[in-house]
């Protein structure tokens, strides 16, 4: 039996068929460089706790009150797991996504206002002006498929390049998504050094020739960050003049090139990779199910009237915003979380230990038959009273201290595409075409995600 497949079930979304029995270290490592999914074991959509060894102990945590311990509690018994530093580092250094304790905190201070609701509602523009591109670009398709993971990682990157360099020239920015998408799709993968838990200064082959170009990309940016804080902010600040005039209110510490350029590719890696994908699959699930797209376009419409969205209509797409938050939970672009436990706990009955690898598996979280009703089933409709749902049970953003900074941006985002893409074009699946959900990085529609997109 092929466990990493994917699967679609009468009247079901397209899921990954989980892991049903023990794996060696090998098959393990085979599996997690095919799709890391495959490690997760279906009973983790049962349990609330999943205990084992491949090489080295870990545990699988579903019990929202035990996550809450792990996020907020105790979440500096917790840091990020040595293999996620490994994967992540070369790319982003000591950056918000990577530090710990106070290193990290004096970072997260220091960013914070650049991501306020202010800021975040100025730029909404930007994405607006993106959401209109890419439905042109649709449009001119004609009465062809569309592929629409890469209609969507285009139109976020678009995003994320004007908020972040204001699209001055500046930076090749084309280079910068060739980097970082080799980094993700080759660098990535989980090296069998990582699971046998060889030490860091073990080389891992595949990752040194991905890093070497990451290298150049690096010194290209510190030359246009140098470059901007000689020249100074524009008309409207973009994240990069935030970030040059960002202070930390306590250390009143700021942060060099080297931070600046570290914590711009942490977002421009997290902040259109995770919104093309959110996108991409939420696309997908209103073309598996009419009935949603048509009640989401009946809203777009009565809030449009056949224009583009824009950061004041935000609030009022209530149903849009709900399709996202359903995506999400079936498609969570961080599919697995991992931590390295410091001291010894317990955590919904499991015996942890210091060393321990500590796993929150978001994707089985979303499906879990405790949690949810009809967990595979796509239904918006339970997100129409988030208060109902418990806050550790749905985890598409991490939770505690260590929310993700971005969070309010990619939503608003997220949205405003979906919206205008909804106002203008009724998609329809392509026969024999369904996304396979893997996840290397990032939980990706293998094969993309082709639609037929007609005009309204």
């Amino acid at each position: 039996m092929t466990h990493n497949r994917a699967i679609i079930e009468p009247n079901l979304p397209v899921r990954v068929a989980l892991v049903r029995e023990p794996q060696g270290v090998l098959r393990s490592f085979q599996l997690m460089r095919e799709n890391i999914l495959s490690i997760i074991p279906e009973v983790a959509t049962q349990e609330p706790v999943v205990s084992g060894r491949t090489a080295r102990r870990w545990q699988m945590i579903m019990d929202p009150t035990a996550i809450r311990q792990m996020l907020l509690d105790r979440v500096e018994d917790y840091p990020k797991s040595v293999v996620t530093k490994n994967l992540l580092r070369p790319a982003v250094g000591e950056s918000l996504i990577i530090a710990e304790g106070a290193h990290w905190r004096w970072q997260r201070r220091t960013a914070a206002p650049a991501f306020s609701h202010r800021n975040v509602r100025n730029l909404a523009p930007i994405m607006t002006a993106a959401a209109e591109r890419s439905a042109d670009r649709i449009g001119q398709a004609g009465a062809r498929a569309v592929n629409l993971l890469d209609e969507m990682t285009t139109a976020t990157f678009d995003v994320v390049s004007e908020v972040t360099f204001s699209g001055d020239g500046s930076f090749d920015q084309a280079a910068v998504h060739r980097a970082i998408d080799a980094y993700i799709t080759e660098a990535g993968r989980v090296s069998l050094l990582d699971v046998l838990g060889a030490p860091d200064w073990v080389p891992r082959p595949g990752r040194m020739v991905s890093t070497a170009a990451m290298s150049d990309m690096k010194a290209d940016a510190n030359k246009a960050i140098e470059a901007r804080a000689a020249r100074g902010p524009g008309p409207i600040p973009d994240f990069l003049d935030l970030l040059l005039e960002g202070q930390d209110p306590k250390t009143k510490r700021r942060m060099t090139i080297d931070e600046l350029r570290d914590n711009l590719l942490t977002f421009i890696v997290a902040g259109h990779e995770t919104t093309a994908l959110t996108l991409a699959w939420s696309l997908y699930l209103c073309a598996f199910d009419p009935s949603v797209q048509e009640r989401a376009r009946v809203e777009v419409q009565d809030v449009l009237g056949g224009r583009a969205a824009t950061g004041y209509d935000v609030d009022k797409l209530v149903f849009v915003r709900q399709i996202i938050d359903e995506a999400l939970r079936l498609y969570p672009p961080a599919g697995i979380v991992s931590r390295t436990a410091q001291k010894a706990d317990d955590l919904g009955g499991a015996d942890i230990q210091p060393g321990d690898t500590v796993m929150i598996p978001i994707y089985a979280l979303g499906r879990h038959h405790r949690l949810w009703d009809n967990p595979d089933q796509f239904d918006p409709d339970r997100f129409a009273d988030r208060k109902s749902i418990d806050r550790y049970a749905y985890l598409p953003f991490g939770d505690g201290p260590r929310i993700c900074i971005g969070a309010s941006f990619a939503l608003q985002e997220a949205v405003i595409i979906l919206a205008t893409l909804l106002g203008r074009f009724r998609f329809s699946p392509v026969k024999g075409r369904d996304p396979k959900p893997v996840m290397i990085l990032t939980l990706r529609p293998e094969g993309g995600v082709w639609l037929m997109a007609e005009p309204v």
